[in-house]
């Protein structure tokens, strides 16, 4: 079972929280959780913040034990941009864009490799085909000047 977080209207690119978010991704929750601490960067604290209530929803709403979980995915999407203008020279104006994003994180127990039966047989890689040869280039009929 999964159970997922979301942190709306975060006040940071998804530029920027993304490159948190690929780090977590696949770790187990408490490793995720100390890398996350000692990251110094704001987007850390936000996805930190979203990972810590995940935990909580999967203990308190689910009833579940978090500490065997992994972070199954973490993702970052843009949300709305406040534009805004920034006064330029000889009473011109620039556009700035604020922009926002939503984290999500989900996190899950490990999938566990299953063992084929003892009745079944492994599965057997195909066998790669051989590859073609190129044909030898023709040769070239010899106009005879007469």
């Amino acid at each position: 079972m999964s159970v997922r977080s979301v942190l709306k209207y975060a006040r940071i690119s998804s530029q920027k929280a993304r490159q948190v978010t690929r780090a977590i991704t696949g770790m187990p929750v408490s490793q995720a959780l100390s890398v996350l601490d000692f990251t110094p960067k704001k987007a850390a604290f936000l996805v930190g913040k979203t990972l810590r209530s995940a935990i909580a929803n999967a203990e308190n709403n689910h009833e579940q034990d978090a500490s065997e979980f992994i972070v199954q995915s973490a993702t970052a999407t843009p949300g709305p941009a406040l534009s805004r203008i920034m006064p330029r020279a000889r009473g011109s104006a620039a556009p700035i864009k604020k922009r926002m994003t939503h984290i999500t994180v989900i996190i899950g127990a490990p999938k566990t490799a299953e063992a084929p039966a003892a009745g079944e047989a492994a599965a057997v890689p195909a066998k790669k085909a051989p590859a073609k040869k190129k044909a030898a280039p023709k040769a070239r009929k010899e106009k005879a000047s007469e």
